[in-house]
């Protein structure tokens, strides 16, 4: 018996990294699995196989989060396909680093495009649907940025605040229904957008974290299963962080 056994669960930016992580580690618990990506390509044909492993069904949806329309459009197309929803995953995000005096208006628009409206566009077409099943979980992936700002990242940091406030708010107007929402804000993480900072920015991070290493995305795939499950099932409006101890 899996965690998430008889659940349907839609995760978005989901052909790699943490998204990808976190489709797996599902699959592993029980759920089906639908995701999206800007592109269905060979990369996101590769997370499908490895999630049909696990036996359950698994389909990829082209989507630009960004778009109110297409966002409603692929969340019916997954109900028609699954029959139902019982968690999102709002994981699609972008970074578009600058310092505030030199960032475009360019760079702001389109992390706040992605991160923060992508994540609405899902839960307003989303929350309905939990709404009638009397029952869902959701989870946005925020950021230790978005818990104590960063610097060359006023746009990404703000959409990840942005990210906690939204998660706390559909907690109090959907609890009545069954329906939970919470953020996970991870730290320092090991990933390919980690891998491309120089060393001496890594090493400096680390010296920041007691627990003297970068976390994983499976550590992050594992306190996303815990708010998807039952395990779970009184946790509402939080924000679990997940750093090391960078942050307390």
């Amino acid at each position: 018996m899996g965690l998430l056994d008889g659940k349907t669960a839609l995760i978005t930016g989901a052909a790699r990294g943490i998204g990808k992580a976190i489709a797996l580690k599902f699959a592993s618990e029980g759920a089906d699995i639908a995701f999206t990506d800007l592109v269905i390509n060979e990369m996101a044909q590769e997370t499908i196989r490895e999630i049909e492993t696990f036996g359950h069904r698994v389909k990829g949806y082209a989507s630009n989060c960004a778009n109110f329309e297409e966002t409603q459009t692929v969340v019916e197309e997954i109900v028609k396909d699954f029959g139902r929803i019982d968690v999102l995953v709002n994981n699609a995000g972008i970074t578009k680093d600058g310092l505030v005096m030199r960032m475009s208006e360019q760079q702001w628009d389109a992390v706040i495009a992605v991160n923060m409206k992508g994540a609405f566009n899902f839960l307003h077409a989303v929350v309905p649907v939990m709404a009638r099943q009397k029952g869902g979980s959701i989870i946005n992936m925020a950021s230790i940025a978005g818990q104590t700002g960063n610097p060359g990242q006023v746009n990404y940091s703000a959409s990840k605040a942005g990210l906690i406030a939204m998660a706390k708010s559909v907690a109090k107007e959907m609890g009545a229904r069954g329906v939970r929402a919470n953020a996970i804000a991870p730290g320092f993480i090991i990933s390919e957008m980690t891998d491309a900072l120089p060393q001496a920015v890594k090493d400096e991070y680390l010296k920041m974290i007691p627990l003297k290493r970068g976390g994983t995305v499976e550590d992050i795939a594992n306190t996303a299963l815990y708010l998807a499950s039952d395990l779970s099932s009184y946790v509402t409006g939080q924000v679990i962080a997940v750093n090391g101890g960078m942050y307390c």
